[in-house]
């Protein structure tokens, strides 16, 4: 008994290790990143690699873009599972969105294709933009805007660009004590994981694909500013 209560609180401690530096499970909970992930889909999100332009990234919402809604609270066995990463995590409130821009990146809607473009590229996005089940894709975005990542901080979307509240959304936010808009660009420390596989639904099981035309952008030109640029003022959804 005493050797199989051992074996068990080591195995709590080791699967608590691996949850809070190696990887942890996020449950979607929106059709913001829709078809590459959906409503649902439990991801893993590994926290070894360091965030990359393209990467799907799970990250806290400290910025209020989910607004009051109340967060979801589990049984306290729910809660033990959750701690060992057997269960998604619902103590925080989390968001999962594309890094389209990292700090420094000058990220703008669009060029003459319709394209969105990264430092002057521009970004092909068929490999994951959202498709309609007539086959119709979806505008990498109708807004129009320019902006300069700023230092520490990471201009993300969602595939689904019409029913994601993304980074585009939150440009003319007033925050106190910040410039207006800074709240759109979300801080590197706020980041708890990079998307790696879907866990499940079984039927849904895979290693998430790279975004090889945001890996393809070139780095940008000068050290990111301590504020961001944006441009027009005002512009949001």
């Amino acid at each position: 008994m005493k050797e199989a209560l051992i074996i068990l609180v080591g195995a709590v401690v080791v699967s608590s290790v691996l949850q809070h530096f190696v990887g942890q499970m996020f449950i979607i909970p929106s059709g913001s990143m829709e078809h590459t992930l959906n409503v649902g889909d439990r991801v893993i999100a590994q926290k070894i690699s360091p965030v990359k332009r393209g990467d799907i990234v799970v990250f806290r919402d400290s910025g209020g873009w989910l607004g009051p809604n109340p967060m979801v609270r589990r049984s306290p066995i729910g809660q033990a599972l959750e701690f060992v990463g057997v269960l998604p995590d619902t103590s925080q409130n989390y968001l999962i969105k594309r890094v389209i821009g990292m700090p420094g990146d000058t990220v703008a809607c669009c060029d003459s294709g319709g394209n969105i473009t990264v430092n002057g590229f521009s970004l092909n996005e068929k490999a994951y933009l959202f498709r309609s089940e007539s086959g119709e894709q979806v505008a990498p975005s109708d807004i129009r805007f320019r902006v300069v990542v700023p230092e520490g901080r990471i201009f993300v979307m969602g595939d689904h660009r019409n029913a994601s509240a993304d980074s585009r959304c939150h440009l003319a936010d007033v925050v106190p004590g910040e410039p207006q808009g800074a709240d759109a660009f979300v801080p590197l420390t706020d980041v708890a994981g990079v998307g790696w596989a879907i866990f499940a639904p079984f039927n849904r099981t895979t290693v998430l694909a790279k975004a090889e035309s945001l890996a393809q952008a070139p780095a940008a030109a000068a050290a990111a500013p301590q504020r961001a640029s944006i441009e027009p003022a005002g512009v949001s959804c």
